[in-house]
């Protein structure tokens, strides 16, 4: 970003019908100095008509006649205002259940989610089905504002009760930063001004939340997605290939490979309307040139050559059906992702969740607002990333192409190819096997939910990372001795016992170590579906491989845990002699020696070794198992 240029928070507010969102953006907006005079009179004139005490900010927003004449928000309204340290896109979102799909719309591109909780109201089945549906889009941030405090005279007791109840509630969700403020948009109380009627929160506003945001670590910029949108020759010395940088950064002279092609070619230059750029980064707009002749066309993807997105033509994704007529199986659709469109039809739905309870249930269509998992057969691959690590390259709609209409938007969970099978020099040309076109995926006959229900314990699959010596295996052994003594299902994936059989044939190069995780990660799989809880000790060096294995599973079914050690302290410890042996070169690409590890930008937990014994980080792990309901209390 520009020096001085002010960032951009997009985020949405979303609620059960009249906890006052409308009202919260509205005030907002006045406070903030967003409004005009003559729209200010207009919303008090309207205020007055309907015999209110006070002026209702909410028509601010609420632009359609049956809105108003409801008193409830129907669709999905933007809002744009800025203060001296941040411009914001507000999207006020339907709070009804039957407009789940404008919600859906409104929040897919939040930075950010606000939900109200009537304070008089306390934690509906609405409260928890938005924060389901936050948590299904990978919003990082949730700012839970419990409103109309004015109406239970600002009681701390009131505040605290919706609180306890609602983390324990998000608990279940894979949303790791949850803000709680206790506001009243109507009096103005906490939303832009702290609030003198009560003292007792120490907290700050929701206005100064929003501004002081961290947004910057949420940006995928490691992995480079270039979308051609058009082919640019003004004349025969010019052939650049404008598009939007959709993730990751790029510079001049870097190698990158063309998909579908697989060519490879290296950046010339990187051109915008105010002159060439030495570095681009999401989301600018940009054209790029190569220093070779490459056909490149609309709907292309061009990648780094060592980070490359996956490939497939037949996938698991979750969608959201948003039109009036059921969901027909088989029925062809036109997929549109990034900049490419390619036919697709839906050939079997996994399951429907039940957004109010969070069930899984089985279903043979969908039908307006249904959300649920399916798998999705496309006339041709396309190159993605799983919506959990990239959400650019990760999300797509369907169109009816008979009546134009959007008719679902989804996001991708899985592939089982790998794009390396595509580009030159990939696997096939080093003579390994691809996966063969004629395997059948089979669905297990009994299903995790009744493996989990005989096993007293849900599945989850625990991934320990960190340096070679830092304790891994030594807490993972442990831990897995608490839980055969619980009568808990195990199974102990340990690197070291990975490469003396399944992984063998691998080598410690950066091709190599990313196939080992692929492999481990795919195993953990199969044994979480079997209900195990699955301990998987690897020192895994590199982020993208493990948000692969992330990515395998559902949201929240994936625990990622920092086992921190020092170098120096590994160094010492060293109980295999691998530092010492990598030190004396006769180790080559040694972690932590002569090769990179890759710290976890936001585990799940953090267990520091230097300072804990091993039975302390046992029991820290064995709580959070508890705390998130996989094990039962004692």
């Amino acid at each position: 970003m520009p020096a001085g240029e002010k960032s951009l928070l997009r985020f949405v507010t979303t609620g059960s019908v009249d906890d006052g969102k409308s009202t919260l953006i509205g005030r907002l907006l006045y406070e903030t100095k967003s409004i005009y005079e003559d729209q200010y009179q207009a919303i008090e004139k309207t205020s007055q008509k309907r015999g209110l005490k006070e002026v209702e900010l909410a028509y601010l927003l609420d632009g359609l006649a049956a809105e108003r004449e409801q008193g409830i928000t129907i669709d999905v309204a933007y809002r744009y205002f800025e203060t001296d340290k941040r411009k914001f896109i507000i999207t006020d979102s339907p709070g009804h259940v039957q407009y789940t799909k404008n919600m859906v719309t409104g929040a897919s591109k939040a930075d950010c989610a606000v939900i109200l909780i009537d304070a008089r109201n306390g934690v509906l089945t609405q409260s928890k089905r938005h924060g389901f549906l936050i948590s299904l889009l990978q919003i990082p941030h949730l700012i839970v504002a419990v409103n109309k405090m004015d109406l239970v005279n600002y009681s701390q007791e009131i505040f605290s009760r919706i609180v306890e109840e609602y983390a324990d509630f998000s608990q279940k969700l894979d949303i790791h930063d949850i803000v709680f403020i206790p506001v009243s948009a109507l009096k103005g109380d906490n939303v832009a001004v702290k609030s003198k009627k009560m003292p007792w929160y120490e907290g700050t506003t929701l206005l100064n939340n929003l501004e002081n945001l961290n947004i910057s670590a949420d940006r995928n910029l490691v992995d480079f997605r270039f979308p051609v949108q058009y082919v640019i020759r003004p004349h025969a010395d010019f052939r650049g290939f404008a598009g939007k940088v959709v993730s990751g950064t790029i510079t001049p002279f870097e190698e990158v490979v063309v998909l579908p092609s697989g060519k490879i070619t290296s950046v010339k230059s990187i051109v915008t309307y105010d002159g060439e750029l030495k570095e681009a980064f999401a989301p600018q707009s940009i054209v790029v040139t190569f220093n070779d002749e490459v056909d490149v066309s609309r709907g292309d993807m061009i990648v780094r050559k060592k980070n490359l997105p996956l490939i497939e033509s037949f996938l698991e994704a979750i969608i959201c059906w948003m039109d009036d007529e059921p969901m027909t199986m088989d029925s062809s659709f036109i997929m549109k992702h990034t900049t490419r469109s390619v036919r697709a039809s839906v050939k079997n739905i996994v399951y429907k969740i039940d957004v109010n309870t969070l069930h899984r249930q089985p279903a043979d269509t969908f039908m307006l607002n249904d959300i649920g998992r399916v798998e999705i057969k496309l006339a041709a691959p396309i190159f993605f990333d799983p919506y959990k690590i990239n959400h650019a390259t990760g999300r797509f709609i369907l169109i009816d192409p008979q009546t134009n209409r959007t008719v679902a938007a989804g996001m991708i969970r899985d592939a089982a190819r790998r794009v390396e099978d595509y580009v030159a020099g990939g696997p096939d040309e080093e003579g390994k096997q691809k996966k063969s076109p004629h395997t059948v995926w089979r669905e297990l006959n009994i299903k995790l939910a009744e493996r989990e229900e005989q096993n007293k314990h849900r599945a989850v699959v625990l991934w320990l990372t960190g340096l070679s010596g830092s304790g891994k295996s030594t807490i993972a052994m442990e831990l897995e001795q608490r839980l055969f003594k619980r009568g808990c299902k195990t199974a102990l994936l340990d690197g070291d016992l990975l490469r003396h059989g399944l992984c063998s044939d691998l080598v410690f190069s950066p091709a190599d170590r990313k196939e080992n995780i692929r492999r481990a990660g795919e195993t953990a799989k199969l044994f979480f579906e079997h209900g195990n809880i699955v301990l998987c000790t690897f020192i895994s060096p590199f982020k993208e491989d493990r948000n692969f294995v992330r990515g395998l599973l559902e949201p929240g079914k994936f625990v990622e845990i920092y086992i921190y050690c020092s170098i120096d302290e590994c160094r010492k410890r060293d109980p295999n002699g691998l530092y010492k042996k990598a030190l004396s070169g006769s180790i080559k690409n040694f972690t932590g020696i002569d090769s990179p590890y890759e710290i976890p930008d936001n585990p799940e937990l953090i267990l520091d070794t230097q300072k804990m014994p091993v039975e302390k980080c046992v029991d820290m792990l064995e709580d959070y198992l508890v705390k998130k309901s996989v094990l039962p209390e004692k």
